[in-house]
């Protein structure tokens, strides 16, 4: 019996790859990963996340930003593909390898599957909280309605809410917005 060993790619190789085509990948030492294909729950979430803040933030100075946009990830290179993000002021953007890459994010919203949840709360937090513009963080539950809030205080730390009220809001405070359950569910079945 023979024990297979996954190829280690380079980062060279993942620029390569993220050049051609449509897809998004993350580089994840040595293994990249493809980010796209997320269940019928998780786009609606998407969409209806990104539709209330856009439509929110509409003649501010923030601006919300699909998944399409990467955030750069100085302890995690090069970058992460968040399913939404806002940038208050002007948006800054870093060149890498030709691909803009967002580095001043103040919320970062993940949706969060079986296969994302655990590097979602664990080492794409800590490599977000690397960024000096980072203040709010939302991981949104796909098979129950449940939202996880994080707010930088002032000394540093995070502090956490949580809601699964459906008739619950969520106030934003960075962006001055909020998010009410039952528009971020809008059209979700949940099993």
């Amino acid at each position: 019996m023979s024990i297979q060993r996954k190829h280690f790619h380079t980062l060279a190789e993942y620029f390569a790859l993220e050049k051609v085509g449509d897809a998004r990948y993350e580089y994840w030492n040595g293994e990249i990963v493809c980010m796209n294909g997320g269940s019928e729950a998780h786009g609606r979430i998407s969409g209806n996340v990104f539709g209330s803040l856009y439509s929110q933030l509409k003649g501010r100075s923030c601006t919300a930003f699909t998944s399409e946009i990467p955030i750069k990830t100085p302890k995690l290179p090069p970058y992460r593909y968040p399913d939404a993000s806002v940038a208050c002021g002007k948006a800054v953007f870093e060149k890498m390898e030709g691909i803009g890459v967002l580095t001043n994010p103040v919320l970062i919203v993940e949706i969060l599957s079986e296969h994302t949840e655990k590097a979602d709360r664990g080492v794409k937090f800590e490599a977000y909280k690397t960024l000096e513009s980072f203040r709010e963080y939302m991981l949104v539950a796909q098979n129950e309605p449940h939202l996880t809030h994080f707010i930088k205080q002032e000394n540093g730390e995070w502090k956490r809410f949580d809601t699964a009220d459906l008739n619950g809001t969520l106030k934003l405070e960075t962006i001055d917005c909020s998010l009410a359950l039952a528009d971020v569910y809008e059209d979700v079945t949940f099993e």
